[in-house]
């Protein structure tokens, strides 16, 4: 009797570890699944752009009217723009990519500059019709690169997930296809350096990408896995991973995994070499419940900032998310905001930990400014602002302008009819940077039948 009842729990913790492991199993394909997705997406919006960049810069040089030319060449600043965010969501963090990032911001930049100047008072001189036909053989050059490891991708159904994992391991990076049909795409731009995009062309404001300024001395792999255990609290047992970006390289990150088993947490954590601060980190687990509100939550968000020693930062947004608290901090200097410079956070309403953590903005873009004297004075700001506008808040800020300046604004908020709005007057001359419509609360839909 005992021996029968003994085998049958056997058999039931049997089944129930088969059904956990087929649960876990099904849950990290479903993640796999998903990023893959977005991969290929990302890649094929990626080829698709430069076939459309291609194309609209070919036909700028047949364009023989103005007011066509203008409109033409905001549409390339629109596309590269878009380009830009696809080769950014590709798993290409450890192969460098910079030349062909740099010549998308080039021709974005030229393009902008061309296009909001009066072309009818001041024309395109020969000298900028001959930078647009070299433009336009060279992003044909790419095209027909990035359609090649295209045909490849779809010929042999390559992953993307794969190249993530190759680039991890130096003998993965000496045999992938995917991998090295982008070598070619950046080895073919790599020539084109030496373009001259006339006097159009303006040096786009350079972040720190590699952390080479932050203060600090290099760290180690060891202690970029202790300083990750402090920041996510997955105690000291668990399976540790590290991998390192920039090999050779004194910057750059190291990227670290800790999972511990036994309380199904794990910590993901880009951390920097120089210095030691974390770029992002995250820590997965399930929020089941509110305890906290969102006060107290940006309370233990400001402790967690000072407690890493991120100062003269000010919460910007609050918003919860479910069981989650989400706030942005943005830099400030001498009572002005410095939007550059910003830090996103993600804090569990259920005990106040700190379980998402974004700081790359303000470690990249983060120093003492000289901040200007505006040209214009506060009311004379308020005069530009749509007088239909209530407004309920101003201040000075420096954000970044559609060519990534820094750009100091006279900051006012207000309301027109239901909606908000955020208002940036540029200080020196009063002319409207910036207008963003701020989000409304989102409507619950549970009772609608």
């Amino acid at each position: 009797m005992l021996r029968g009842i003994a085998i049958a729990i056997l058999v039931i913790g049997i089944a129930g570890t088969a059904y956990w492991g087929y649960q876990e199993h099904r849950e990290k394909t479903a993640v796999l699944i998903n990023a893959e997705n977005n991969y290929q997406r990302a890649f094929h919006d990626l080829t698709y752009q430069i076939d459309i960049l291609n194309d609209k810069i070919g036909t700028t040089l047949a364009m023989n009217s103005r007011s066509s030319l203008s409109p033409q060449l905001a549409e390339v600043w629109k596309i590269t723009s878009q380009a830009h965010t696809d080769v950014g969501q590709l798993p290409l963090t450890l192969l460098p990519f910079n030349k062909t990032e740099e010549f998308l911001a080039n021709i974005g930049n030229f393009s902008y500059k061309t296009a909001v100047r009066d072309l009818d008072k001041e024309p395109l001189t020969d000298k900028e019709y001959a930078t647009l036909k070299t433009l336009y053989e060279q992003s044909g050059e790419i095209q027909q690169d990035l359609r090649e490891v295209q045909h490849m991708v779809l010929e042999n159904n390559l992953r993307w997930m794969d190249v993530e994992l190759a680039l991890a391991t130096e003998k993965g990076q000496n045999d992938n296809t995917i991998i090295d049909g982008f070598k070619t795409v950046e080895k073919t731009v790599e020539g084109y350096s030496e373009t001259d995009f006339g006097p159009a062309q303006i040096n786009l404001q350079k972040k720190d990408e590699n952390f080479k300024k932050l203060p600090g001395k290099k760290i180690s792999k060891e202690e970029a896995v202790k300083i990750t255990r402090k920041y996510a609290p997955v105690g000291n047992a668990g399976e540790v991973k590290v991998t390192e970006n920039g090999k050779g390289s004194d910057y750059g990150f190291y990227s670290i995994s800790i999972e511990n088993r036994k309380t199904r947490l794990e910590a993901n954590m880009d951390i920097t070499k120089k210095g030691g601060y974390p770029i992002w980190f995250l820590l997965n687990r399930d929020v089941k419940k509110t305890t906290l509100g969102l006060n107290d939550a940006s309370n233990k968000a400001v402790a967690f900032l000072k407690e890493h020693n991120f100062q003269n930062l000010d919460l910007f947004e609050s918003a919860q998310y479910d069981n989650i608290g989400v706030f942005t901090f943005v830099g400030t200097q001498d009572d002005v905001r410095i939007y550059p410079d910003s830090i996103n956070m993600k804090v569990a309403l259920d005990n106040g930990d700190v379980i998402g953590f974004s700081a790359e903005d303000y470690l990249k873009s983060h120093k003492t400014r000289e901040i200007p004297q505006p040209g214009i004075t506060n009311e004379e700001a308020k005069k530009k602002v749509n007088p239909n506008l209530k407004i309920m808040d101003e201040k000075k800020a420096i954000i970044l302008n559609d060519l990534n300046e820094e750009v100091l604004c006279y900051e006012f908020t207000g309301t027109l009819g239901n909606d908000t709005f955020r208002i940036y007057i540029n200080a020196e001359d009063g002319s409207e940077e910036k207008v963003e419509k701020l989000h409304n609360a989102e409507p619950v839909y549970e009772d609608v039948v």
